[in-house]
């Protein structure tokens, strides 16, 4: 006879004063939800809360493809309520602050709660306000961005109506989130206006903040050929600092090969422009920041290098991987199982090699799969003979468009961990 409770029906908690939980998860986001998940699955009845303001989930990297005018905006947005696990609790409010030596967050609706183990993901913070002029610019005067859900679908309004001039692609400084997603938004939209039969008509130039294409060497030389063959300016170590939409007008700092930084101004037709990324306020602001104002925790058990009973996961983990879906739904059940163990006074259990995946989408119908762990060590989930993720493959894009929605929705959102089962951590803990 099995004991264990059954799982309760997610519930809705409008205030959290003076209630205590298990395990407290900060965000409800993609990390927090299949963490959450892969927790209950392991151990049903230990009590687990939610903390996300937000009433709606969005699939972030499906973005890209309603910028590509593959995707319709909507099967990117989900009701929250709807995939919050069965046993949660869900707080509707945003964590205020936090006090760890006394294990409380504090909420933005005044209340706060108590937990035995945190564990942190809040993602990123979009800073649109450090480009001078962006926030009124955009969505209208040819300015747009796939990082926004309102925003795609001008994206490819942009691509469908634009004629001729200067379509102009920017990527900030590093750490962002989807490192790859400011270059697929200028692939797809090349690859429709050579479709068209309008490419020649059209100046495509990429502005990237990095001193490369792209951070790991091995997927270069096939990005570089589809750069060659859109006849992409490409222009590194170019920063967007400003934009005037109404003059349709953006100013770059540029780093030169002598060091020297000096301005330029870029008129456009189209501009995709790309925020830099930073840490909550939140989070920043809190004794749980590392130097960089990301939580600081070791890159391998994704716990806090000072407080042992609080994980961080996903965007907002001061770790070097890619800040990608794919890295999530790794580190999920790791942090899933190393806070069990550390809710039960036992040793970290297994560990996270760094994993993170970036499907490059060159063309519609065709990606550079990019898989890689800590320190750029390539890392495909397929072998060679069946899917060479260095090289633009129509399996990638099935992938892509078919496989990895339902991957998200029904598999890491409710704890099923296909090929991501954790690793033993080896002699640590």
């Amino acid at each position: 006879m099995n004991d264990t409770p059954a799982p309760t029906a997610p519930a809705l908690v409008s205030s959290a004063r003076g209630l205590t939980y298990d395990i407290a998860i900060i965000g409800g986001g993609a990390a927090g939800l299949s963490t959450a998940a892969s927790i209950l699955k392991r151990k049903p009845g230990i009590t687990v809360a939610i903390v996300e303001p937000s009433g709606s989930h969005f699939y972030q990297p499906g973005w890209t493809l309603v910028g590509g005018g593959v995707f319709k905006q909507s099967q990117t947005r989900r009701s929250e309520k709807k995939l919050i696990p069965a046993g949660a609790d869900w707080v509707q409010a945003a964590a205020s602050g936090f006090d760890p030596d006394g294990r409380i967050v504090h909420l933005s609706n005044g209340s706060s709660l108590r937990y035995s183990i945190l564990i942190v993901a809040t993602g990123i913070m979009l800073d649109w306000d450090a480009i001078e002029g962006l926030p009124e610019a955009l969505g209208r005067n040819g300015v747009t961005s796939n990082y926004r859900y309102d925003l795609a679908p001008y994206t490819w309004q942009m691509v469908q109506t634009l004629g001729r001039g200067n379509a102009v692609f920017t990527q900030p400084p590093m750490p962002i989130k989807c490192a790859g997603a400011p270059q697929k938004a200028m692939y797809l939209a090349c690859d429709a206006w050579r479709k068209r039969g309008i490419a020649d008509n059209i100046n495509v130039s990429f502005h990237t903040a990095t001193p490369g294409l792209f951070g790991v060497k091995d997927y270069v030389p096939a990005l570089m050929e589809y750069i060659e063959r859109y006849r992409i300016d490409l222009q590194l170590k170019s920063n967007l600092v400003a934009v005037d939409g109404p003059r349709q007008v953006a100013t770059f700092s540029n780093v030169g090969a002598d060091g020297v930084t000096t301005k330029s101004e870029v008129e456009f037709a189209m501009l995709h422009a790309v925020p830099p990324q930073r840490a909550p306020d939140v989070i920043r602001n809190s004794p749980l920041a590392g130097a960089d104002g990301f939580v600081a925790v070791d890159p391998a058990t994704l716990r806090h290098v000072k407080y042992d009973d609080i994980f961080a996961l996903g965007d907002v983990a001061g770790t070097s991987n890619a800040k990608t879906a794919a890295a999530v739904r790794k580190q999920a059940p790791i942090v899933a199982v190393n806070a069990l163990a550390a809710l039960e006074g036992r040793p970290m259990v297994a560990d996270y090699d760094g994993y993170g995946a970036c499907p490059l989408t060159v063309e519609r119908g065709k990606i550079v799969l990019a898989e890689f762990a800590y320190g750029g060590k390539l890392a495909p989930s397929l072998p060679k003979w069946v899917l060479d993720g260095r090289r633009p493959t129509h399996l990638a894009w099935l992938l892509k468009e078919y496989v990895m929605p339902l991957l998200y929705w029904d598999g890491m959102l409710k704890g099923r961990e296909l090929m991501v089962e954790p690793r033993p951590l080896c002699g640590k803990s």
